[in-house]
């Protein structure tokens, strides 16, 4: 099976033979977050779901520049990092998943948040549907 860290590095290797210094650098930074990570947690690879912790930290971070700055760079590194990211679910989606949530017993902002945040989603947009339900 082919792990995002495998395709990250393969990835990286191709934009170094292409030389796509832009590519490069972005993967290149997310590598050494990856490196230290699992440094800190004493690893030799990454699981999927830590992999994506980390690029959901790039994308997050990318996201509020985008929204400061409107910087094209940021819109396209953005880009790339989603690639590896599996796809969020959409607002209806989401909405969907609330809704199976309260009627499954969750009584709270906290159940019905802790029921749906193994989906993948934007927890931002997720916690401001929730808080309309109650």
């Amino acid at each position: 099976m082919n792990t995002i860290e495998k395709r990250i590095d393969t990835d990286y290797i191709k934009a170094f033979k292409e030389r796509n210094a832009e590519v490069k650098m972005l993967l290149s930074t997310v590598k050494g977050e990856m490196q230290t990570y699992k440094k800190n947690i004493m690893v030799e690879t990454l699981s999927d779901d830590e992999a994506i912790k980390i690029l959901d930290k790039f994308s997050k971070n990318l996201k509020e520049t985008i929204q400061i700055t409107n910087d094209e760079k940021c819109k396209r590194e953005l880009s790339i990092i989603e690639d590896y990211l599996p796809r969020q679910l959409t607002e209806s989606e989401i909405n969907e998943k609330i809704d199976e949530a309260i009627t499954n017993g969750a009584k709270n902002f906290g159940e019905v948040m802790k029921m749906i945040s193994k989906f993948p989603l934007d927890k931002k947009i997720a916690s401001e549907l929730v808080k309309s339900k109650f």
